[in-house]
């Protein structure tokens, strides 16, 4: 599939990008088990779906961006926006950026202030602490 032919999913519902990334992971774990892979040995390893949905949103951010990868800021701005505008997917997107304290419960601003709160000072164009 060339960048010219890539459908964006920015505008599904969540429920549908959920959908598509659950389909995702069961061709790929009946791939591994069809290859005769032990389910104990790689499902550790396989993405939430919902961290896949966050994968696939960025992915389409790529594309729409040339196929060049992003930098860390930048790509640290992808995650951070995905998670504004589907905030379900914000716990998913503080793990896959590595957010130590970001919290299990529901999507929100973390103690660190990666999610800007309403009323908060947005920390967007701060520089990014992980890049260096």
């Amino acid at each position: 599939m060339t960048y010219d032919e890539h459908l964006p999913r920015g505008h599904a519902s969540l429920e549908v990008l959920r959908a598509e990334a659950a389909d995702e992971l069961a061709t790929i774990v009946q791939e591994r088990l069809l290859s005769g892979e032990d389910p104990w040995d790689f499902m550790d390893e396989l993405p939430t779906v919902d961290e896949l949905v966050v994968y696939l949103l960025r992915a389409d951010n790529i594309a729409s961006n040339g196929g060049r990868r992003p930098s860390a800021a930048r790509n640290y701005r992808v995650l951070r926006q995905i998670a504004l505008d589907h905030p379900d997917l914000t716990p998913s997107v503080w793990r896959l950026i590595g957010d130590k304290d970001a919290p299990d419960w529901a999507p929100g601003p973390g103690r660190n202030g990666s999610i800007a709160r309403p009323g908060a000072p947005d920390t967007a164009d701060a520089p990014d602490r992980r890049a260096g």
